[in-house]
């Protein structure tokens, strides 16, 4: 049976109640305490008769279907389409936000088109779409709109992707993480200054996310990082970045190092050359990463899969098109036998680069 609207709101379960009527919201390290009537600073979580209320179950910002790649996961059934969708709100304030106009928006009713978990399921199935991806806004704020979004298609054979910050309490992200199969996470920075600067929270609890997904989980993590010139890309920075990976998460994670534009509050800050974005790449290898990646610039190397082993090419890519492919049904290396890490299927997908919108009603 279909999940039934909810006008007031969906009845959350992380929180508390205090005293004088506030309640507190436990879902994020933000722990707002919110009053009667109002919302606490990720917009779509409120205090509604006492108790914490999703006001966004259910009301999406719009439906499409990507690559994968896009999201950026590279090695999570590579080729394959994914069926993309956020809602309004955020619980970071990242002056450089890219999607500022869904995750900053307050006009929820003219935004939003009403979808159930199990509509969502059922036209991710029959549009032949392998998974669904919460994104373009976190969906740390829409916990329980994205994890029973997840139970709904696990029940159809689609899997669930998360595109997040990370920025989540202990009990949630637990949960959470329990229904998903992969997930990107931005590791915005590598400096507690940068975050509270430019993000409004702190850097602490995105490293907690980051071990917690993979070492306490079976979801598959890759990782994006946003350079920003002047602001995250010296190389003392992303020297201790990717160390840190390496040594707390391992040389298998691939981490993605993405062009900034200039965006929302951060109009003069300038575009990011993608000579800063190779040198990152070289840095990370350098320390041991295996798989690093560069985004928002075209460069075909950069956006290709190669054996750590014996340098052979594994897939091909240029942008969102997949050319070669040498990975065996194993996952392996078709020269050496080296294993890749990431979620394979025997030959890789044919979606392409295409971006088609979906209308989804019920």
């Amino acid at each position: 049976m279909e999940t039934a609207r909810f006008p007031e709101g969906f009845p959350t379960r992380y929180w508390h109640k205090l005293e004088g009527g506030l309640v507190a919201c436990d879902v994020c390290p933000r722990r707002c305490n919110v009053r009667e009537g109002q919302r606490g600073f990720c917009f779509v979580r409120g205090n509604v008769g006492g108790q914490m209320v999703l006001l966004s179950y259910g009301r999406s910002s719009g439906f499409c279907i990507d690559p994968i790649e896009k999201k950026p996961l590279n090695h999570f059934l590579p080729g394959t389409p994914v069926l993309s969708f956020g809602t309004a709100g955020c619980n970071l304030a990242c002056k450089f936000c890219q999607n500022w106009d869904i995750s900053k928006s307050r006009d929820m009713d003219s935004l939003m088109e009403w979808a159930s978990p199990e509509a969502i399921a059922k036209v991710a199935k029959e549009r032949h779409c392998r998974s669904v991806a919460f994104t373009y806004n976190d969906p740390v704020v829409f916990h329980e709109y994205a994890v029973d979004t997840a139970q709904a298609c696990h029940a159809l054979g689609v899997h669930s992707v998360a595109v997040s910050a990370g920025y989540q309490c202990v009990a949630p992200r637990e949960e959470f993480y329990r229904h998903m199969d992969a997930a990107n996470i931005d590791l915005k920075a590598f400096s507690e200054a940068f975050y509270h600067r430019l993000c409004g929270g702190h850097l602490q609890q995105v490293l907690e996310t980051l071990h917690y997904i993979k070492h306490e989980t079976r979801t598959w993590l890759e990782i994006t990082t946003l350079l920003i010139p002047g602001e995250n890309d010296s190389t003392p920075e992303l020297e201790a970045l990717t160390q840190w990976v390496v040594e707390h998460l391992g040389p298998e994670v691939p981490l993605h190092f993405s062009a900034f534009h200039p965006d929302w509050k951060m109009l003069d800050a300038s575009p990011t050359p993608a000579a800063t974005l190779l040198e990152a790449r070289r840095i990370a290898k350098t320390n041991g990463l295996r798989h690093v990646y560069v985004g928002n610039v075209h460069c075909k190397e950069g956006d290709s899969t190669y054996c750590h082993q014996c340098g052979q090419l594994l897939i091909g890519r240029d942008r969102y098109d997949l050319s070669d492919w040498h990975l065996t049904p194993q996952s392996a290396c078709d020269r050496c036998g080296t294993r890749c890490a990431g979620v394979f299927e025997a030959s890789p997908g044919r979606w392409g680069g295409r971006r088609v919108s979906v209308r989804i009603d019920g």
